[in-house]
């Protein structure tokens, strides 16, 4: 790589410190409160778009327990606390490949991820006596998950992440990759902006936090995963996460296999009590919240039911060395096909952390939703 790119990579990554591959210090350990009831009192009934709402689901308005309390559980999805949410409608599944193609064939929309760096976005996330890098060294591309050879410590995540110059929603691993054939893919190298603007275009938008886990759970109270207590019930996989049976542990990836893991077509796992697919593993999901560390305990404070909260009004992480702690970050969920059972087990509902939203990756994407007719509670 010439000197220049390996400046750009280096940069890019210092920029991005704070982002995990799979969540790790926001993702956790999964819990297991044998205490909680997971089984809703009245199954929810699956109510499917209309011309309207197509590939839409209805979610329909009702109070949960926001987080949790389990002993396992990362501190910031603690205490769990009563939130009530307004009915919605929302995406079955991830935006995928072919209908973000739709929106950029139709606008000529080109992602965060195809332009090059703006240095304001950057210093943002950098200590404040960061110099600005010579502008050749800003070049476009995304963060990639490039595996190791072998098991490595888990304490340094940039073994099997890297900067690729050329990477973006086309090109998801870089130049050599491609989305052939994977229409139904999740889009992902997708940063935040990204999202919005294709959200504008189709008249929806990105769900609050709590519409997020309210949906996820799928009329389960406190259950560990979106489909109950058991990660694999009967023997059955329910989620594109990385598989303790894999040849090798996270995040070695198998020289046999051809390289990293991916994405799985949308729809290929079953979907949660509310007939959404893919809530939790294959890819992360951007929402609309800015994201706090601390955003439960405040919430909690307050002492009575939230009503539709809409999050806080800025970001606060004081858990990423060298990242300012009020550097810019909205919340993802959901965890990915690289969440597994050794480093981070983010594809639990409670499971969240905090993501530059101007960053990319190669297993972030995001769903939307669509507020109910009004009076609809």
């Amino acid at each position: 790589m010439r000197p220049h790119a390996q400046q750009a990579s280096r940069f890019r990554h210092a920029a991005l410190v704070a982002l995990l591959a799979c969540g790790a210090g926001a993702g956790g350990l999964a819990f297991l409160d044998r205490d909680a009831e997971s089984a809703p009192a009245h199954p929810p009934v699956i109510v499917q778009g209309d011309g309207i709402h197509a590939g839409m689901v209805f979610i329909p308005a009702g109070g949960f327990l926001m987080g949790s309390d389990h002993q396992l559980a990362q501190a910031n999805e603690r205490p769990a606390h009563k939130v009530r949410v307004h009915g919605f409608w929302m995406d079955r599944h991830h935006v995928t490949n072919a209908e973000f193609r739709t929106f950029v064939d139709a606008t000529g929309y080109v992602t965060t991820a195809e332009k090059a760096p703006e240095w304001k976005t950057l210093k943002v996330q950098l200590p404040p006596d960061t110099p600005k890098p010579p502008d050749s060294t800003l070049v476009p591309g995304a963060m990639v998950f490039v595996g190791t050879a072998r098991p490595a410590s888990l304490r340094d995540y940039s073994q099997w992440w890297r900067f690729e110059p050329g990477a973006n929603w086309r090109h998801p691993n870089g130049p050599g990759s491609s989305i052939d054939g994977k229409d139904e893919h999740p889009v992902v190298q997708v940063s935040f902006e990204d999202a919005q603007a294709y959200a504008k275009w189709v008249g929806k938008r990105l769900p609050t936090e709590a519409e997020w886990e309210y949906a996820a759970r799928g009329g389960l109270e406190q259950a560990t995963y979106a489909w109950g207590d058991q990660f694999a019930p009967g023997g059955r996989q329910m989620a594109n996460v990385w598989q303790r049976e894999r040849e090798q542990a996270s995040p070695a990836v198998s020289a046999k296999a051809g390289g990293a893991l991916g994405t799985s077509p949308a729809g290929t796992f079953p979907a949660n009590g509310y007939g959404l697919y893919d809530m939790t593993g294959n890819a992360w999901q951007w929402v609309a919240d800015w994201y706090r560390a601390d955003q439960f305990q405040r919430d909690a404070r307050i002492g009575k039911t939230l009503d539709n909260p809409a999050g806080p009004s800025d970001s606060w992480d004081p858990g990423e060395p060298g990242v300012p702690e009020y550097a810019p970050r909205r919340v993802t969920r959901g965890g990915s096909f690289l969440c597994n059972e050794d480093y981070c087990l983010s594809y639990r509902p409670s499971a969240r952390r905090g993501t530059d939203p101007y960053n990319s990756m190669s297993h972030l994407g995001f769903r939307l939703v669509k507020d109910a007719i009004r009076g609809t509670r």
